[in-house]
């Protein structure tokens, strides 16, 4: 089981409903649990831009983890067991590939960092990355160059409670793509995951970076 301090991720064993967005989730879906054991989508739990690394590698855990603002431990019931058994942690890409420099000669980097690419390509939908991605620049002229890029890819994962696989996302609603860019802006543009790090409630974060959000908002819309 994870720590008391750490945030946890279960694989659902029974098909999942999202209770803050109403998101079919189905069989195996990757959620959290609140105080009062309502389960979150990674979305809506604002956990969405972690990435996954498999358990396996202590090393490459251990320096992950140091170096991701936040993390989560992934968890998953061994019926035969009868207990929770750790599969891995999510954590900030970024912090995974420092981790990788710090673990591993040139070459292997660059293997690794292929294969994980090779994967990532499969998972996305490049037509719809590509027109999620317009519809942000649509919306959010000031956006950073290459920022819509990034928030699609994020979006658009196959992967259980991205913003971009909601159905009203594949029809590049416009409601779903500001919930997108505002999760990009949430994570990358204000302190919002050291708050949850630091040990804020989902609620209390969110609050603390509500003015942040509609300031850089505000600026990439016009």
């Amino acid at each position: 089981m994870a720590k008391n301090n750490e945030i946890s991720v279960f694989i659902a064993s029974q098909d999942a409903t999202c209770d803050e967005c109403g998101e079919a989730l189905g069989h195996d879906a990757w959620i959290t649990l609140t105080e009062d054991n309502k389960a979150l989508c990674l979305a809506c739990a604002d956990l969405e831009h972690l990435i996954f690394l498999p358990a396996g590698d202590a090393a490459l855990t251990r320096r992950s983890r140091k170096h991701s603002t936040l993390s989560a431990v992934v968890l998953k019931w061994n019926k035969r067991r009868k207990r929770y058994e750790r599969q891995g942690l999510l954590v900030e890409s970024q912090a995974l590939e420092q981790a990788e420099e710090e673990c591993l000669a040139d070459s292997e980097v660059r293997e690794r960092r292929r294969a994980r690419e090779a994967v990532r390509r499969v998972e996305l939908d490049r037509q719809y990355v590509e027109a999620f991605a317009g519809r942000v620049r649509q919306l959010f002229p000031g956006c950073p160059a290459g920022r819509e890029t990034i928030i699609a890819e994020h979006a658009c994962l196959k992967y259980s409670g991205r913003v971009g696989r909601s159905a009203a996302a594949k029809t590049l609603d416009d409601q779903a793509i500001r919930l997108a860019v505002i999760a990009h802006i949430r994570h990358v543009e204000t302190q919002y995951d050291s708050l949850l790090a630091g040990g804020y409630g989902r609620r209390q974060a969110r609050q603390a970076v509500e003015a942040d959000i509609d300031r850089v908002l505000t600026r990439w819309q016009s």
